[in-house]
């Protein structure tokens, strides 16, 4: 079996007394993307950050293991971790339009990656960026390097952050939201590209989203995340085919993709918990229409390769 490039073991993260994230574990193997899914709020975003060791300082973790291809991220002081970022690990953040610097053009900000983990020259940089921008699928590359942010649309600034994180070909990519705030056609545009360049680079690629479709359409495997934790993952398509965790399958039923067109599509009721005010049993309990008694305790994810946290799951 093919060694993952990371794993996540038992990850648990605190700001101040409430935890954000609890015993969260995954692995993703070279070529392969897992999708982290779930509601705003649910802890997505702050365990990428945590993998790329980029947390605010009241955030904290207190429990767990992140390594990238057997390395420990934590043993590693501040230099090491700068060094491996951009290079053997890679991010596109959740929004285009700040994400990059509106004084640089484009072409010095991929640039710079290059010269400063590969030692590139200045016009030898420039040169890969323009293959670069040539692979994201951006027209006439070599007429955008001199461009800036503004001078280019939402969709062309993603293909911009895709290039930057791709630069030097990491290992690993993890794309937190990386489609939010762009048209609906330009989404299934860099979501393909990503998929593409996964393939082509084998590279690992930790997909972070709220939209099944996409999960469905281009994950190998999926975990679905609920008030800090994973309830449920496996295979992608059978995940969303056979859902079975109350959470997973409320989730399934407001797909547009599974309700008659012209219908009002299916909410789910009441919120995510903030941290803080998860009680001891299962969070989603106060939404689940199926509570039982057992509910009141927190339930262990179990079952390979489909693995749920439920005391009474949808059979």
């Amino acid at each position: 079996m093919t060694a993952p490039v990371l794993q996540v073991e038992g990850l648990t993260l605190v700001a101040g007394d409430a935890a954000l994230v609890e015993e969260v574990s995954f692995a993703i193997a070279p070529g392969e993307m897992l999708a982290l899914v779930g509601e705003s709020g649910c802890g997505k975003s702050v365990t990428a950050l945590a993998i790329m060791r980029l947390l605010a300082p009241a955030i904290r973790r207190v429990h767990g293991r992140i390594t990238l291809d057997g390395s420990d991220l934590a043993a590693l002081d501040d230099e090491a971790m700068r060094r491996l970022r951009g290079d053997r690990m890679g991010m596109i953040f959740q929004e285009p339009m700040t994400s990059l610097n509106p004084v640089f053009t484009v072409g010095e900000q991929i640039a710079e990656v290059l010269r400063i983990h590969r030692g590139l020259s200045r016009r030898a940089a420039l040169g890969r960026v323009a293959e670069l921008l040539d692979l994201v699928g951006l027209p006439t590359p070599a007429a955008q390097l001199g461009r800036y942010p503004h001078q280019l649309s939402g969709g062309q600034r993603q293909r911009v952050m895709i290039a930057i994180a791709l630069a030097c070909e990491p290992a690993l990519l993890v794309a937190d939201e990386p489609t939010t705030a762009l048209a609906v056609t330009v989404q299934a545009q860099i979501l393909a590209l990503i998929d593409r360049l996964r393939r082509q680079l084998d590279m690992a690629c930790l997909l972070i989203t709220h939209d099944l479709g996409v999960v469905a359409a281009f994950c190998d495997r999926a975990a679905v995340m609920y008030a800090g934790r994973i309830v449920e993952s496996g295979p992608a398509a059978e995940v969303f085919a056979n859902p079975r965790h109350r959470y997973t399958d409320a989730l399934v039923r407001t797909m547009p993709a599974r309700n008659p067109p012209g219908e009002v599509l299916p909410a789910i009721a009441g919120q995510v918990p903030p941290p803080g005010s998860r009680g001891e049993g299962c969070s989603f309990a106060p939404r689940c229409p199926a509570v039982l008694a057992e509910c009141a305790r927190l339930p262990a994810l179990s079952g390979r390769p489909h693995g749920v946290a439920c005391w009474n799951p949808v059979r």
